[in-house]
């Protein structure tokens, strides 16, 4: 039997920061080369702080229904019981992995 109450964490690169957020469905894409990831989560208790970058990732992915994450940019993904909160940080100790789309550049033509 399989539960369908399953939470994934996934943390991912986007532009030099650091995305955690919560899903429910995570899977390889057809697209090749993509994670999609479906029906995000927010941290929807009544609070009095609000936190701007949860409240930054709640606009960016609203009306979102799925999203695209490259292989490369994905740091992790963990399965976990309940949300957190969902936040950008900071992504100055991370080295995204090199990856080269193209063949190579190097020119075979030797002048002699």
């Amino acid at each position: 039997m399989t539960n369908t109450t399953e939470i994934y964490k996934i943390t991912f690169l986007n532009k030099g920061k650091v995305y955690e957020i919560f899903v429910k469905q995570v899977y390889q894409s057809d697209l090749y080369g993509f994670i999609e990831i479906e029906e995000f989560l927010f941290d929807e208790r009544s609070q009095v702080v609000v936190d701007p970058s949860e409240e930054k990732l709640k606009s960016e992915f609203s009306g979102v229904r799925r999203s695209f994450i490259p292989m490369q940019a994905i740091i992790r993904i963990d399965e976990v019981e309940k949300t957190g909160v969902a936040k950008i940080s900071n992504g100055d100790k991370i080295t995204p992995f090199p990856v080269s789309l193209v063949g190579s550049t190097k020119s075979d033509n030797k002048d002699a």
